[in-house]
């Protein structure tokens, strides 16, 4: 049995139903269509969580599919910045506490704000980041928004 992260002992305070996948990683393969893949989930059920920057705001972050790209200019909007851009992935893990492909919307080091695609809302299941590497989350979209207290906005695009 794996063991429980961060991010699944929030969720088990806040009483919200998941099951955990676990998942051969290889550090070349850590993009959303192959952990989808290996846990037999769609692209559009697996939100990756992405680390960004704010003009205004600074440090926050965005949940989208995996089969989207995210739209800053959206985002920039809905967060109240005039741009946003991605964090180098060398600051991704002093900022959250998470390596990258393990980054989880849940647990994070300090709380920054979420902002979650729209999409999320009629899904379940949908998959994140369980906060490790070779580990993902399956719970309800709503229970996800809920769990991490996001923003819910139309932030992908295809």
């Amino acid at each position: 049995m794996a063991s429980k992260t961060t991010a699944c002992r929030i969720l088990d305070t806040l009483k919200v139903s998941y099951t955990l996948h676990e998942y051969d990683w290889d550090e070349d393969a850590l993009d959303a269509i192959t952990v989808a893949q290996k846990v037999g989930i769609s692209p559009s059920q697996i939100f990756k969580t992405l680390v960004l920057r704010g003009d205004k705001s600074g440090i926050l972050m965005a949940c989208i599919p995996g089969d989207t790209e995210l739209n800053l200019k959206a985002l920039a909007i809905a967060s109240g910045n005039k741009k946003v851009e991605m964090v180098p992935v060398k600051e991704i893990q002093a900022l959250t506490g998470y390596i990258r492909g393990g980054v989880s919307p849940l647990g994070l080091k300090k709380k920054y704000p979420i902002y979650l695609d729209t999409s999320v809302a009629g899904l379940d299941p949908v998959s994140i980041s369980a906060g490790k590497r070779g580990m993902q989350i399956f719970l309800n979209g709503r229970d996800l928004a809920r769990a991490c207290d996001a923003v819910l906005v139309s932030i992908g695009r295809d």
